[in-house]
C-alpha cells in the first residue's frame, strides 16, 4: 500500500499544443486520465508541480494547480526551479506522465531516480511519439527501477477502501473517466 502523505506529482508538458504530439494515446483519453489524476490528487491533498515548455497553457484540466513553472531542456530535473519544486516536498515518491514519454518523461524519470526518487509514471496520462519508442523508454525506466502504472492502480493503492467517503469519491472518479 502507498503511503498518500510520501506521495507528489509531477505533470510536464501538458499542454494544449503538445498533448496531441503523442501518438500512443489519444488526446482527449489522456485529458481525462489527466483529469482523473488532478481530483485524486486534489482528494488525497497530493502536491502537484506543473511543468511546461514556453508556449500556450496548460490543459484545462489542470488549471486548478495554478501557474506551471516553465523550463527550456528536455528534463525538469535540469531546471532548478522545477527541481527545488519537488526537492522541497520531502516527499520520496514521485508521480510522473506528460507528453513526449521518450523524451520529457524519461530523461525527468531517470534524472529522479538517480536523485533517490521512487519514481512511478502514469502511462495513461503519458503520450509517445510512436509505441516501439515509448516502450523502449518505459523499458529504461523499469531497468533504472521506476514502475510504469496506470491512474486507477496508482489511486487503488493509495486508497484500499471505496466504503469510506474518499473511497467513493475516488471509484466514482475512476469509473467516470473510464467512460
Amino acid at each position: 500500500m502507498l503511503d498518500p502523505t510520501t506521495v507528489q506529482v509531477l505533470l510536464a508538458d501538458l499542454q494544449t499544443h503538445i498533448v496531441p504530439l503523442g501518438r500512443t494515446n489519444e488526446p482527449t483519453a489522456l485529458r481525462r486520465a489527466a483529469g482523473s489524476l488532478a481530483t485524486i490528487c486534489e482528494l488525497l491533498d497530493l502536491p502537484v508541480t506543473l511543468s511546461t515548455a514556453p508556449g500556450p497553457d496548460v490543459i484545462a484540466e489542470l488549471d486548478r494547480f495554478g501557474a506551471p513553472l516553465v523550463r527550456t531542456g528536455p528534463a525538469c530535473w535540469d531546471d532548478p526551479a522545477t527541481r527545488a519544486a519537488i526537492t522541497d516536498q520531502h516527499r520520496r515518491t514521485l508521480v510522473l506522465g506528460g507528453v513526449t514519454s521518450e523524451i520529457v518523461v524519461l530523461h525527468t524519470a531517470l534524472d529522479a531516480l538517480a536523485a533517490g526518487f521512487d519514481v512511478q509514471v502514469v502511462a495513461d496520462v503519458c503520450g509517445g511519439l510512436s509505441d516501439r519508442t515509448e516502450q523502449a523508454a518505459y523499458r529504461q525506466i523499469e531497468a533504472a527501477g521506476g514502475r510504469i502504472t496506470s491512474v486507477p492502480s496508482l489511486a487503488s493503492d493509495m486508497v484500499r477502501d471505496f466504503t469510506t467517503p474518499t473511497g467513493r469519491t475516488t471509484i466514482e472518479t475512476l469509473v467516470a473517466a473510464a467512460h
